[in-house]
């Protein structure tokens, strides 16, 4: 049985590990295909793919890209689709910018305060593609004010606090329509993590699916057991898949590697829609 966390973020977006170090972590995890999905960038994808022999495991390449509906954000993970597509890259690009200035805006809110500066937000970020949230959660503890990124999160950070700033994102259908249009798999990851922001809507699921949506997430830490039977409930309805994933962001969260996988046959649907191949120690394909 292969061990498939398709669901991992590096240091390019909000993860602390480089893209090679990724790939060293998921064999230690005793991973046999790791998906690289960071935060609407692929600058990761190229380092990565360098380190798949050598790690022995399989590089499923996707990006996590944000979207947004009434207010409320979503996140969808776009699997194996044409790096060179320009609707995509277009997509990706303006929410990088408005992330940028998102985050100095948010800070200038904090730093009335609490005593960070975007400079102190721009070290943590360590040369990252998008710069966010966790950053200025980490330029927070790093100051002493709060323990780790969780506890910034819960109260500085949270949606629901006086310093959030919402920032420019698509609909999720349209992000659903240019994922499918550029050759890619899209799953909505983590539609039921209730504790960090209202939920997504169920019509606007149907949307999703009705635009191509292939999946979503629902193993995931931030799902409690309801969560995850109206997930299976919802993908049951409209007769899309489930999968399961870490989120792993390296030291930034406490996800570990392997601790929710997706199954063979969902990957081998993935692997079989998508425009890009997976990329494997070995030529046969198989890991």
């Amino acid at each position: 049985m292969l061990r498939i966390d398709p669901h991992a973020h590096t240091a390019i977006s909000d993860g602390t590990d480089t893209p090679k170090e990724l790939m060293y972590a998921a064999a230690r995890a005793g991973l046999n295909v790791v998906g690289l999905t960071d935060h609407d960038t692929i600058d990761g994808w190229d380092e990565a793919a360098q380190h798949v022999s050598a790690s022995g495991v399989a590089l499923l390449r996707g990006a996590e890209i944000s979207a947004s509906a009434d207010g409320i954000t979503v996140h969808i993970l776009g699997f194996l689709f044409n790096p060179t597509d320009p609707g995509i890259m277009r997509i990706c690009e303006r929410t990088r910018h408005d992330r940028q200035t998102r985050a100095q805006r948010i800070v200038e809110r904090i730093a009335a305060d609490y005593p960070i500066t975007f400079a102190d937000v721009q070290r943590q970020a360590h040369g990252s593609a998008v710069i966010g949230r966790p950053h200025i959660a980490d330029a927070l503890v790093e100051a002493g004010i709060f323990p780790d990124r969780s506890a910034a999160f819960v109260h500085v950070l949270h949606p629901r606090g006086p310093y959030y700033v919402h920032h420019w994102a698509p609909d999720p259908v349209e992000v659903v329509q240019k994922i499918r249009a550029a050759g890619g798999v899209p799953v909505l990851a983590h539609p039921r993590a209730a504790a960090r922001q209202r939920l997504l809507g169920e019509d606007v699921i149907a949307h999703m699916a009705e635009a191509g949506l292939f999946a979503m997430e629902r193993d995931h830490r931030d799902h409690d057991e309801q969560g995850k039977k109206d997930v299976e409930r919802l993908a049951r309805d409209l007769r899309i898949c489930v999968t399961g994933s870490s989120d792993y962001h390296g030291s930034g969260k406490p996800n570990h590697l392997g601790e929710n996988l997706t199954s063979e046959h969902v990957f081998r649907q993935i692997e079989e829609q998508g425009f890009l191949e997976v990329l494997y120690p070995h030529t046969s394909h198989e890991v």
